[in-house]
């Protein structure tokens, strides 16, 4: 079964974005599932994994119920707020949620992740059973490889391989971080967001080197990957491998 474990729906005409800057101004469109689904007929993939893009308890409300209307959606990777009730808050929920996600690198503190409050809403995700998702930078990745130190029986799934910088100062840095990561056994990395950022191919290629196909996994990151290349294109650099284009997917977020 091929999985997609990285894509997104939205609707700007009906939320506020922050991130939707001049730069994405092409992104500034509603996409749902019918826009989606024949990519994944062309390019036979099965199902997806559905991220949150907002920091918004409504919006993965609204996540969760379009995946309980859209066969292909397998799961969601929700918001909610980490220095709250995380408990309460998934009471509150219903639906294929498979784990959590904030945009830590848009937090002005690169140390936010280590927040006691956040470290107890961690703690909170894994006794849920759910995955936490690391969206990070190079200045983010030292906090995200001691929080994962802290909790060794939480999932962790590094989104995008912590997004290659262009700058080679910084790239050794990332190189650090990411290897850090690869080498604590509760993280696996997704190949996505990569066509937008620097050395698509060098990024999948290194990922795949230090955690392995059985820790990586393929996501489209559909459709910011729109601003760089096709969904195939996408695809493409996730290679063939059974384990990449599903299987892991499959494993960590308990979805297939």
């Amino acid at each position: 079964m091929r999985i997609d474990a990285h894509q997104h729906f939205w609707d700007p005409a009906t939320a506020d974005y922050p991130w939707m800057s001049d730069e994405v101004a092409p992104l500034r469109r509603r996409y749902g599932p019918d826009d989606l689904e024949p990519l994944l007929r062309a390019h036979g993939v099965d199902g997806t994994v559905v991220v949150q893009a907002r920091h918004s308890l409504d919006e993965t409300r609204e996540l969760l119920a379009l995946a309980a209307a859209t066969p292909f959606v397998l799961g969601v990777v929700g918001w909610l707020d980490l220095t709250g009730d995380v408990a309460a808050q998934l009471e509150q929920l219903d639906g294929p949620l498979v784990g959590v996600r904030h945009q830590v690198h848009d937090e002005t503190d690169a140390d936010w992740l280590l927040r006691d409050d956040v470290q107890r809403g961690l703690a909170a995700v894994g006794e849920a059973g759910l995955v936490f998702d690391l969206l990070v930078r190079t200045r983010e990745l030292p906090a995200a490889v001691e929080t994962v130190q802290r909790h060794p029986g939480l999932r962790f799934v590094l989104d995008h391989v912590a997004k290659c910088p262009r700058d080679d100062a910084q790239r050794a840095a990332w190189t650090v971080g990411v290897t850090a990561l690869a080498a604590l056994p509760n993280v696996a990395c997704k190949l996505s967001g990569l066509v937008t950022e620097a050395d698509p191919e060098g990024a999948a290629r290194r990922a795949l080197e230090w955690f392995g196909p059985g820790r990586c996994l393929f996501g489209s990151d559909w459709p910011v990957c729109l601003l760089a290349a096709g969904y195939g294109d996408t695809l493409a650099l996730a290679g063939d491998d059974p384990r990449v284009l599903g299987g892991t997917a499959a494993a960590v977020y308990g979805v297939g």
